[in-house]
């Protein structure tokens, strides 16, 4: 294990709140949520939710799926396909949700009980993606992918649990929804809450819950990828404290924070390292409202400030069955990595397990050795912007 040197502790104590860290070599860090999370199962899926009377196609998560491995591979090609200077590729932070809800043994007991699937041992029902376990792992072996973790499940157990019984719509939509193999549709939904989150409750879950929840979701993160975690993102971008110390607990040692509030990087009170994202990258949920050049704009301001481009892309941009989001997604992002290659010639891109080396000892590992970033204090600053989900 790590540990952060004691000058660098005693330096972020003279600060109140935290001094952020600041980058002498400008840093490009992707962070993408949802990957292994299952929505609307196929085409099949689609049409018996229609059949069922759910008016698709309204928002773009209707049409979220799940990521096939052709999808997986394109978006591997495109990462190969550019180098910084020092030869690395960029690295997409994937954030995996390592289970599923079992809908024929949920269903088989008459939605009595939960029961969840291991993403390690592939995905529940009629549910099919040929070689997307395989197609992950190739691209972690090849370094443009990096796993970290999200959650055992993206929605609230609890609040799932009060409402299946409750012979309601919310329990009628529900049930109609895990019928059809769809885990669920948020917008449709809100009161499924996240992981932590009880939104009925308007609490987080309770200290030993959330450590339960935790080591939960690290044991099955390490049964699918034969490591733990070291990077996590709660979903929703809900934690607290009580979070934090879980995941500490089970060796995370990286915070991912959606974009706003404390922007500048920084090591918390429990020396877990926050990391805030900065750009919005989501051409598939943003629609005609996106602008390629507003994210290369809100790159270039951080990257000259000494702060790394922390890229929010979420794995929707990256689906092709039910919409083809992937083509342009990809498309978008080889025109974003190339204008900033060309703006900043000694570039450097990074995964969290980078980013966190080059925090507490100034290097990392490089294809021919140590790569060294001269990394400096300073006040943090609080920037303004709107509130993410994870």
């Amino acid at each position: 294990m790590l540990n952060i040197p004691r000058s660098l502790k005693a330096v972020a104590n003279r600060w109140n709140p935290a001094p952020g860290l600041v980058f002498e070599r400008p840093l490009v860090l992707l962070q993408s949520d949802d990957w292994g999370r299952v929505g609307v199962r196929d085409r099949e899926g689609w049409e018996l939710l229609r059949e069922s009377g759910i008016d698709l196609g309204k928002r773009p998560y209707d049409f979220y799926s799940l990521e096939t491995a052709e999808d997986v591979a394109a978006l591997q090609e495109t990462l190969l396909g550019h180098v910084d200077s020092t030869g690395r590729h960029p690295c997409v932070v994937m954030n995996f949700v390592t289970a599923n809800v079992d809908f024929a043994r949920v269903i088989k007991e008459d939605f009595l009980k939960l029961h969840l699937f291991s993403l390690a041992d592939g995905f529940p029902g009629n549910w099919q993606r040929p070689g997307l376990l395989d197609a992950y792992r190739k691209g972690i072996s090849d370094g443009v992918f990096y796993p970290a973790l999200h959650g055992t499940t993206h929605f609230c157990r609890a609040a799932v649990a009060e409402r299946i019984h409750a012979k309601d719509d919310a329990s009628k939509l529900l049930q109609m929804l895990w019928r059809a193999e769809t885990s669920y549709i948020y917008w449709r939904m809100p009161w499924i809450g996240y992981e932590y989150w009880n939104p009925k409750r308007r609490e987080f879950s309770a200290t030993r819950e959330q450590e339960a929840l935790v080591q939960e979701g690290a044991e099955l993160f390490s049964k699918m990828f034969n490591t733990m975690p070291l990077s996590a993102c709660a979903p929703g971008y809900r934690a607290n404290q009580e979070t934090r110390r879980a995941w500490a607990k089970c060796g995370v040692r990286v915070v991912q924070n959606g974009s706003g509030g404390h922007a500048a990087i920084h090591f918390n009170d429990a020396n877990l390292l926050e990391v805030y994202r900065n750009v919005d990258f989501e051409p598939a949920t943003a629609g005609e409202q996106f602008s390629l050049e507003n994210c290369i704009r809100q790159a270039r301001q951080n990257l000259d400030r000494g702060a790394p481009a922390v890229v929010s892309v979420h794995s929707i941009n990256f689906h092709s069955t039910l919409r083809n989001f992937c083509g342009a997604t990809l498309t978008l992002l080889d025109r974003f990595l190339t204008a900033l290659k060309a703006k900043y010639p000694n570039l450097l891109y990074v995964s969290d397990a980078d980013l966190y080396e080059l925090a507490i000892t100034g290097h990392c590992d490089g294809p021919t050795g140590r790569i060294n970033v001269k990394v400096t204090q300073t006040k943090p600053e609080t920037l303004r912007s709107k509130e993410g989900r994870g």
